[in-house]
């Protein structure tokens, strides 16, 4: 009898289930960098040269410098050139640990990691990883930029304009938004000055 109790105890007996271990394999994350001004993609080069010199492309991913297409107008003559989205700084994909910090650290012409915390030293130093939904916009954004065109103009300026509504008119600039690659000017229209807006691939400086 007590040996058939024992077997209905044992075959009661509640398993407790296995307590799923956390995955503690370090990810790759995106960090910044700050560097001399300048030298963001002196950086970029040397910081690849030393992850192939010194085997660590298994802990350092990517380097990027976030740049937008530029094209600037002068004198009739075109010239394109790639300017920097956040001057200063350069973004790295990276597992971070030690040896990791060290390599990134230590490219010449990187003057700091992003990070929190008093003092920067190779134990108590903390980077701020970019947040996912941060980094995607940044790299979107560098990927999806139309070319910002530059136009060697000034208020008072005399311009033809070369397409739309008001082609083959003549103008004077009354305001000018480089940011947005647009003007403002005043065209002669039946004897009457009339205020129109402009992109800068509309006109040519006269």
């Amino acid at each position: 009898m007590t040996t058939e109790n024992n077997e209905n105890q044992t075959n009661n007996e509640i398993v407790e289930p296995v307590a799923e271990k956390k995955d503690k394999t370090p990810k790759k994350r995106w960090y910044v960098v700050h560097t001399y001004s300048g030298y963001e993609n002196k950086v970029k080069t040397n910081l690849e040269k030393r992850i192939e010199y010194m085997n660590m492309g298994e802990k350092i991913f990517r380097v990027e410098v976030p740049q937008k297409p530029v094209t600037k107008i002068k004198d009739g003559k075109k010239t394109e050139r790639e300017e920097k989205i956040y001057p200063g700084y350069v973004l790295v994909e990276m597992i971070l640990d030690e040896d990791s910090w060290y390599v990134v650290r230590h490219t010449a012409g990187v003057t700091k990691f992003i990070s929190a915390g008093a003092k920067e030293n190779s134990k108590r130093l903390k980077p701020i990883p970019v947040k996912e939904s941060e980094i995607k916009k940044i790299l979107y954004k560098t990927q999806t930029t139309v070319a910002k065109v530059e136009l060697d103009v000034k208020v008072g300026d005399k311009v033809k304009i070369v397409s739309g509504p008001f082609s083959d008119f003549d103008g004077i600039i009354t305001e000018v938004y480089p940011d947005k690659s647009k003007l403002r000017a005043t065209v002669s229209i039946f004897g009457r000055e009339t205020p129109v807006e402009l992109e800068y691939k509309q006109i040519q400086k006269v």
